[in-house]
């Protein structure tokens, strides 16, 4: 039940004056704190509210909110998802839409000249420290009292520790993710399924399995790269390269940080340096020297990609669920029809059986100027309901009963006949995402394995089911810096990313042999690595030290 923020009787017998000076500082816009009185700020609120409460605004309110349009589903004003909204929560998005190209950047630029919207979803972490220094973002964890969803799912699903990583030196955090009940490990590779039991060869389960399988392609197709990547733009090799350095026990490609916490030593280390990211490099410029991988998959657009498998040029590639139905099944059946693919599990290296998947996501800012809205307390609610009750998880994805969804005896959702996604219902002349607003990616992520899992085929539902059973990759302790530290690490960490990324492509592609790896170690201190390190070591326990467990 929603309590309201008061003073502690006993601070207001002390000082009513106090009290005061604390509510004139609030509305002049200073810098809120936690357990202010926020009565002048209700309007529109209901005035109880509580997990599993159908949350509605007293009255009809408006909140500005940035929307990012999807190019495969451009925003559309006339969307279910609005109307339906609406109806539901009395509450009217304005949106602010901005081009998914053009999102980060434009962000930005409204967050700094001040005219951001209140709502600034599909935020991913670090992004937010960008604007904590200029107070131009609200520190969302002096407010959580005011969503009970979000404290309710936290809890119950033991999630501290990793919001604890969005936390700044001052203890608060200033991003509200989107909240997993388990890991979702969507990535991994797929492969051609008919040319594996055409060469007696079963799924590889490991990444040595992984390389004896593509040789014995390569064998049987001398002409072929039996692996020809795709996710490398921006990032060269971005997919691949994370998920070898994930079984490697480092950080490469997409999942690439400056620094990894090393459990046996209790401190962290420069992540381009450790024998691990060595060992990593190896086995990648293996697969390339044995012409098993081909080079050009670092740099080649995805549609170059999709051609070569499409031709029967490869027999593997990065995948995710959507990608290997959408695009990767319907590219084979126009050029050779009885090609059969699928994902293959997450293949395991020294690091074990682990499931690296995080259980927060992208999630979202809220513009400082929101805080002085005597709507506050309302848009909290309503961004509680709708991004972490279930009913609003449920609604954002399934959208209306009747229209866009139906149940079947047993009380199971399912499509209605005439609409599609993610080629669920292949007939239907409606589509979830581009005709009716919902299951977009502003709004829906986290929740339950069945909510986050409804448009999962049955072999995708298999896939997470054994993944959920491997042990969680260990969640590093946080090191939140002060201002004045951010801005060092900002200079320090562009050039090293740059290098590191630069020199692991000539190490892989063999135009720098891995006899010249101290060399390359030596030209890393260059890159004030030292200092880097001892500074988040230093902000690791400094956090520590502070936040005993």
């Amino acid at each position: 039940m929603l309590r309201r923020y008061r003073r502690r009787a006993a601070m207001v017998a002390a000082s009513v004056l106090s009290l005061t000076l604390a509510l004139t500082a609030c509305s002049s816009g200073e810098e809120p704190q936690k357990g202010e009185d926020l009565s002048a700020f209700r309007v529109g609120a209901m005035e109880k509210y509580g997990v599993g409460d159908q949350f509605k605004a007293t009255e009809s309110l408006k909140f500005s909110t940035m929307m990012l349009s999807n190019a495969a589903y451009p925003f559309k004003d006339d969307w279910l998802f609005l109307k339906e909204l609406t109806k539901r929560t009395n509450i009217t998005i304005d949106p602010v839409v901005i081009p998914g190209s053009d999102y980060n950047q434009k962000r930005g630029v409204l967050i700094g000249a001040g005219d951001a919207p209140f709502i600034i979803p599909k935020t991913y972490h670090p992004d937010e420290n960008a604007f904590i220094a200029s107070g131009a973002i609200l520190p969302v964890s002096d407010y959580i009292d005011l969503m009970p969803n979000f404290k309710d799912k936290v809890a119950r699903n033991k999630l501290e520790p990793e919001l604890n990583q969005f936390r700044a030196a001052d203890g608060k955090f200033y991003l509200l993710p989107g909240l997993h009940e388990k890991p979702w490990q969507d990535y991994t590779l797929a492969m051609r399924t008919d040319i594996l039991q055409q060469l007696n060869l079963q799924m590889p389960k490991t990444w040595d399995e992984v390389y004896t399988t593509l040789k014995a392609m390569k064998t049987a197709y001398p002409d072929s790269y039996p692996l020809s990547d795709r996710f490398s733009k921006p990032t060269p090799g971005g997919n691949l390269i994370n998920l070898v350095s994930i079984a490697y026990g480092t950080r490469g490609g997409w999942g690439y940080q400056p620094m990894t916490y090393d459990a046996s030593t209790k401190k962290f280390v420069v992540t381009g340096a450790m024998p691990q990211y060595k060992q990593m490099l190896e086995f990648l410029a293996k697969l390339v020297k044995e012409g098993l991988l081909d080079p050009e998959s670092f740099t080649q657009a995805d549609d170059a990609a999709r051609q070569k498998l499409a031709n029967g040029k490869s027999f593997a590639i990065s995948t995710n669920a959507q990608t290997l139905v959408n695009e990767y099944r319907p590219d084979l059946a126009k050029t050779i029809p009885a090609a059969k693919m699928s994902k293959i599990l997450l293949p395991i290296g020294p690091t074990g059986e682990v499931n690296p998947a995080s259980r927060l996501e992208s999630g979202i800012m809220i513009s400082k100027k929101a805080r002085d809205s005597k709507n506050f307390v309302a848009m909290m609610q309503f961004i509680d309901w709708l991004w972490y009750s279930d009913a609003g998880q449920e609604f954002a994805k399934w959208g209306v009963e009747g229209v866009t969804y139906q149940k079947d005896s047993s009380g199971k959702f399912k499509l209605t006949p005439d609409v599609n996604v993610v080629g669920l219902n292949p007939a239907g002349t409606k589509h979830m995402q581009k005709d009716f607003g919902f299951y977009n990616g502003v709004f829906v992520y986290g929740g339950k394995p069945e909510i986050v899992q409804a448009f999962f085929s049955a072999e995708e539902q298999e896939f997470q089911k054994v993944m959920n059973a491997r042990k969680p990759v260990a969640v590093d302790p946080p090191y939140p810096l002060t201002d004045e530290e951010r801005e060092q690490v900002t200079l320090w960490e562009t050039p090293l990313k740059d290098f590191v990324f630069a020199q692991s492509l000539r190490f892989i592609l063999g135009q720098r042999p891995m006899t010249e790896w101290d060399a390359y170690l030596t030209e890393l201190k260059g890159k004030n690595t030292q200092q880097f390190v001892d500074l988040v070591n230093k902000a690791a326990d400094r956090y520590k030290t502070a936040h005993p467990s």
